[in-house]
């Protein structure tokens, strides 16, 4: 029996992702089926403990949860088609009458820029009804592209929460500020938490996609700051397009003036509004960015980078000459918004792979490995590259090689014995993206490693420690 056709988003479900960065979804299993699927996790957690990343073989059933045309369509709408599923996976059981803190998850660790295009997702299900006294997961509006925290109170009437009838979900960007609520009910909650990447960048809408141009959601929460050219780009990006803003803005000298001293806002909204109206002001915008990618405080030069993300080609030769530059910062930055304008970027390879000897910061490293992927040509290059990237001696390097070699997909069959090597890595992040990268990569010789690489590992749900062996 095949499986059910996605149901895609629609064009205001869309903007709403991109404006707000959630959205609160259902599945229509029956009450039986969720039944089943909290005695199991009550069985498990009180015999067993928090399964942690063996979760789902663990709770087989809830596979099914992640085949459900609501959020298979929910996933490929916001990550494409071809979007995985991360190793990590957490259940959370709360029942604590103490709100959690407001945070951002990492990215096992703090080091990798944050994406403003939704190359990472999350989403959050509730398996038992779920009311506001039950403690759902909050989250707080249009904060997923900032990296500081912009709002002052941990109580805001404007903070959304995942309430709702069992099977009811939160879709999230995976920047976004959110926290658990608190538990005022005393019973305990699941929270399942599961983690997914884009391995394709968009050449087309992969939603319900049926008016093309931007256009701005009917409503979205009245405490954000408007982004209208960040969010312009995001949707021009996610339709396909690459540096969709580029000499969209006629600019006198003074404007640029002006706009570039925003860089330096405090506020980081306005900071990445100045950054993204740059973009769009042709070569004088450019060469803004370009000052603001050099300055010395980092918060100037992240935000620059992601200005020169949407610049288009134009702004390639000055982000490869910062390539050169000897604070650290620059160089990752820049290398980071090579990665974004992707095919436009490809004069920058041989300079982003000089960037790969070991005597170098691992940072730069690990921003390379995941730019040559973006990139992605000359493939042979590319390849190469990541294949050293794999065997690096920094942990987060060899993680982020194995999601650079997913993306590349059988192009990538050079990588194969580096990645039969990776599955003896000792970090199980590691090991899980280099099987996956064995999949995605999917020849023969792939094929052969992976399967045998599977069957030495398979997970028995039936054996607990009350059951070793029989029946």
């Amino acid at each position: 029996m095949g499986r059910e056709v996605p149901v895609l988003l629609t064009d205001e479900q869309m903007r709403k992702f991109i404006t707000e960065g959630f959205l609160i979804l259902k599945t229509d299993f029956s009450e039986a089926f969720h039944q089943q699927l909290r005695d199991q996790l009550n069985l498990v957690y009180e015999k067993e403990g928090n399964p942690g990343n063996n979760l789902l073989p663990r709770i087989r059933e809830l596979q099914k949860v992640f085949d459900h045309p609501i959020i298979t369509g929910a996933l490929t709408s916001v990550l494409g088609p071809d979007y995985l599923l991360h190793t990590h996976r957490h259940g959370h059981l709360n029942a604590a009458p103490k709100p959690g803190n407001w945070h951002k998850d990492s990215y096992w660790g703090y080091k990798k820029i944050r994406n403003h295009h939704p190359w990472w997702a999350m989403i959050m299900y509730f398996p038992q009804d779920t009311p506001v006294e039950l403690g759902p997961t909050g989250v707080m509006p249009g904060t997923q592209n900032y990296d500081t925290r912009t709002f002052e109170a941990d109580e805001s009437e404007y903070e959304a929460v995942a309430s709702g009838k069992e099977g009811t979900f939160a879709l999230i960007h995976y920047d976004i500020w959110h926290r658990s609520t608190p538990n005022m009910v005393g019973q305990m909650r699941y929270m399942l938490k599961f983690e997914f990447m884009r391995t394709q960048a968009p050449t087309a809408p992969s939603w319900d996609c049926v008016e093309r141009e931007w256009k701005q959601p009917a409503s979205y929460s009245a405490n954000m700051t408007e982004h209208e050219e960040m969010w312009k780009d995001t949707w021009n990006w996610l339709s396909g397009q690459v540096g969709s803003l580029a000499n969209t803005v006629a600019a006198d000298e003074t404007q640029v003036e002006a706009m570039a001293a925003q860089l330096e806002d405090a506020f980081e909204p306005n900071a990445i509004n100045a950054a993204y109206r740059l973009a769009g002001m042709g070569e004088a915008g450019v060469q803004a960015l370009l000052r603001g990618l050099r300055h010395e405080n980092v918060k100037v030069s992240r935000t620059s980078a992601y200005g020169l993300s949407a610049a288009g080609a134009g702004a390639v030769a000055g982000l490869q000459a910062a390539l050169a530059e000897e604070r650290t910062q620059t160089v990752v930055h820049a290398a980071f918004a090579l990665g974004e304008l992707r095919h436009f970027a490809e004069e920058a390879v041989p300079s982003l792979l000089a960037l790969l000897h070991p005597s170098g910061e691992a940072v730069v490293r690990q921003t390379v490995a995941e730019a040559l992927a973006l990139i992605g040509k000359p493939t042979d290059q590319v390849v190469a590259g990541l294949i050293r990237c794999l065997q690096d001696e920094d942990v987060q390097v060899r993680f982020v090689a194995g999601l650079s070699l997913c993306r590349m997909g059988a192009a990538a069959e050079a990588a194969v014995p580096a990645l039969e090597a990776a599955l003896e890595d000792d970090n199980r992040y590691v090991r899980g993206h280099a099987a996956e990268a064995l999949h995605y990569i999917g020849t023969g010789a792939a094929k052969d490693v992976l399967i045998g690489f599977l069957l030495k590992s398979r997970w028995c749900p039936s054996t607990t420690p009350q059951s070793t062996f029989y029946p």
